[in-house]
């Protein structure tokens, strides 16, 4: 339980990164950010794939099927929805948005899985969400004013940018549940050589979608400006060196420790430790824009720590 805690940790370290990204390179379209990021977490797990080919060769179709659909769904779809859904209605929102998860993957899997898991008693658990719930709340309020206060936003762009954070949401939602399903019944399978299998299959879906992003800018679509200059745009070394570093810490080192995590913790408590990924957004955003968290985001930080607290006590009732 030690260690998997440890994992989850890391896990939401890596993946806040994700979160900075957008704001970082706010003229490049999110479809182009999902591109590079996976074409760098294919490239970087070539090399690996050489230190476990004897692991990966044992892996059967239908494994190879189930890492293609959660890198489909739970990277390429998860992180474009994302990106867009940040550099249409700002930060703030979609983190709310987001910050759901670990109360939506408790809920969810708390059922599902009680014969493999157990079952949390609903009276111990919904405490735990609440706390949660509210410190989701409270570290996005003063961020969400802000916004609101901002009488020329177009409001069309932060309806779209909602949306598109609410199917974000759905898949983060599917796939931490199916990776753990896939962890949990290999527990033989050692879950870095799983993360490396999700790395390769997605490098065709990069290297595919970068030859969509060329076909599109030749026909003349709005996505991309008649000048951006593919595939690396108007700052090659800030993208490439950028994409790098998410590619390679928040894809393959992240998706390591989470299926680390995965495979010693029970699912609905895997899903509530996602709340280290809002912490760590949050905490990368501060750090951006050099300034500390206000009197209610401090309080809000310090619900979503009890309410993880609260949530490792509670004992599954077989």
């Amino acid at each position: 339980m030690g260690i998997g805690l440890l994992f989850a940790l890391a896990a939401g370290l890596m993946w806040g990164l994700v979160f900075v990204a957008p704001l970082l390179l706010p003229e490049y379209p999110a479809a182009l950010l999902v591109v590079g990021r996976y074409l760098a977490f294919g490239l970087i797990a070539l090399p690996l794939a050489v230190v476990d080919a004897r692991a990966l060769r044992s892996l059967q179709i239908k494994d190879w099927l189930e890492a293609c659909k959660l890198s489909a769904i739970g990277n390429f779809l998860y992180y474009l929805c994302l990106a867009a859904a940040i550099q249409r209605a700002g930060a703030p929102l979609p983190t709310v948005i987001i910050g759901t998860l670990p109360v939506v993957i408790a809920i969810a899997s708390n059922r599902r899985n009680q014969a493999r898991d157990g079952l949390l008693p609903w009276p111990r658990l919904v405490p735990a969400l609440l706390l949660i719930g509210l410190g989701i709340a409270c570290v996005n309020q003063t961020e969400l004013a802000h916004l609101a206060a901002q009488a020329q936003y177009p409001i069309r762009r932060y309806v779209e940018g909602a949306l598109l954070a609410l199917i974000a949401l759905a898949c983060w939602t599917w796939y931490p549940i199916r990776n753990a399903d896939w962890l949990r019944s290999h527990v033989d399978r050692n879950p870095r050589v799983w993360a490396t299998a999700q790395g390769l299959v997605t490098l065709p879906m990069a290297i595919l979608g970068l030859g969509l992003l060329f076909a599109l800018q030749a026909t003349g679509a709005p996505l991309l400006a008649a000048d951006f200059t593919l595939p690396l745009g108007p700052r090659p070394w800030a993208f490439a060196g950028l994409m790098g570093a998410v590619g390679l810490l928040a894809s393959w080192v992240g998706t390591l420790c989470w299926n680390e995590a995965s495979q010693r913790l029970p699912t609905h408590l895997a899903g509530q430790l996602i709340v280290f990924e809002t912490l760590s957004a949050l905490a990368y955003a501060f750090v951006l824009n050099g300034h500390l968290p206000s009197p209610l985001t401090s309080l809000g930080i310090t619900l979503l720590i009890a309410g993880v607290w609260w949530a490792l006590r509670i004992k599954p009732a077989p």
